[in-house]
């Protein structure tokens, strides 16, 4: 045993090595002196139609947050306004705002600068995302590490599905047919129109597509929960993974009573945005997954918070997105990498556009898998040639 006065020799020698340990000093701050948006608006390929919207052409916001020290952080914002309120012009007007918020402030405290923005301006989670997208870039850059690795998470390959908008039956067939040929590791089917063309045009891609591949249906909140219920029950045969937002999403109560009527699993999206929504679904035991997509967390620490109280409840994530370039989903397959707990993907975003405006970034593999760079912070930025066709606000 060690005398009393051992003791105290003990801690009076560790305070003494302590004091004299060659600390390193503090970082200086990386303050944030210019922001610049640009209006990005990218081609589809096609129309994209779900039960509530059709895009044909994805209306994406680009911020580049610039710092003292000559660093520049990229984000994207492509708001989906029938699902977070917000549009283009939207995200550019409290964009140009919240600059006012993020100017001259410390760019490496993202969580500070999170919740002067949210604190600043209630809801608009996309135009969020999009400056914490880049602030985390920012930091990463700095940190020299790629951001999946700068939240403890490991590089895997991603397994993506491929998603078929609203079409007829016969269309949306021979379009799962192409994505499966491309070696996608399932497919996703937009559903939520009449309850029989929509049993139809799954039945149709099933016999089409054969067996071998999962297929998930998304009604992005189409039906009524009678008829969510009807539809579930007529596919619960048909190799269904799970089925997204099947009802309105304010009405849990609804999407619980689905779920307890149906062996197909139900996946909540448009009723998770924050990890208080989470907490509330699983009050209700309204879902078996839930879909994270950053554009509605309004930023990544969200994201992950979302991740960590379902895992707390045993529910498996998703990563989704809206039409992306390859510049959030990117953002997003970080995420991804950061939790075991983001099981299922659907990061097919830019797969939908006519040009990619993206240097660096993730990856589309030929067996339907994404993977992200190893390079410092976000590892991607769009082509100054496709920057200077944009219209660009400066602010600071």
């Amino acid at each position: 045993m060690i005398p009393a006065t051992g003791h105290l020799n003990l801690m009076k020698s560790a305070a003494k090595a302590t004091l004299n340990f060659p600390f390193p000093k503090s970082l200086p701050l990386m303050k944030i002196r210019r922001i610049d948006l640009y209006r990005a608006n990218i081609l589809m390929k096609e129309p994209f139609r779900i039960a509530t919207m059709t895009v044909d052409v994805a209306q994406c916001v680009f911020a580049a947050v610039h710092t003292d020290d000559g660093r520049t952080g990229w984000g994207e914002a492509n708001p989906y306004w029938r699902i977070v309120g917000e549009t283009q012009s939207t995200v550019l007007a409290a964009g140009r705002e919240l600059a006012r918020v993020l100017l001259g402030q410390d760019a490496d405290a993202v969580e500070a600068r999170a919740r002067d923005m949210s604190g600043f301006l209630a809801g608009n989670p996309t135009v969020r995302s999009m400056f914490d997208m880049a602030l985390w870039d920012l930091v990463g850059q700095r940190a020299g590490l790629p951001l999946y690795a700068l939240w403890g998470g490991s590089s895997r390959p991603i397994p993506t599905d491929r998603t078929v908008g609203i079409n007829t039956p016969a269309k949306m067939a021979d379009s799962a047919l192409g994505f499966a040929s491309r070696q996608f590791p399932a497919i996703k089917l937009k559903i939520g129109r009449e309850p029989l063309v929509d049993i139809d045009a799954v039945k149709s891609v099933r016999r089409k597509i054969g067996t071998g591949i999962p297929l998930r249906v998304d009604a992005n909140q189409g039906f009524s929960t009678t008829h969510a219920a009807y539809v579930l029950r007529a596919l619960e045969h048909e190799g269904i993974e799970y089925c997204e937002q099947p009802v309105n999403a304010h009405d849990v109560d609804g999407m619980a009573w689905v779920r307890s009527r149906t062996q197909v699993p139900i996946m909540a999206d448009e009723s998770v945005f924050t990890a208080s929504d989470a907490l509330r679904l699983i009050r209700a035991s309204a879902c078996d997954y839930m879909n994270v997509k950053l554009s509605k967390t309004g930023g990544i620490l969200e994201a992950l918070n979302v991740s960590s109280v379902a895992a707390a409840a045993g529910i498996r994530c998703g990563i989704g997105c809206m039409t992306e370039s390859r510049l959030g989903l990117t953002a997003a397959a970080h995420v991804a990498q950061a939790s075991s707990n983001f099981v299922f993907a659907d990061l097919d975003g830019a797969d939908f556009h006519a040009e990619d405006p993206i240097l660096g970034g993730m990856t589309y593999g030929s067996n339907g898998t994404v993977r992200t760079p190893d390079s410092p912070g976000l590892g991607a930025a769009p082509s100054p040639e496709f920057l200077e066709r944009c219209e660009s606000f400066t602010l600071i």
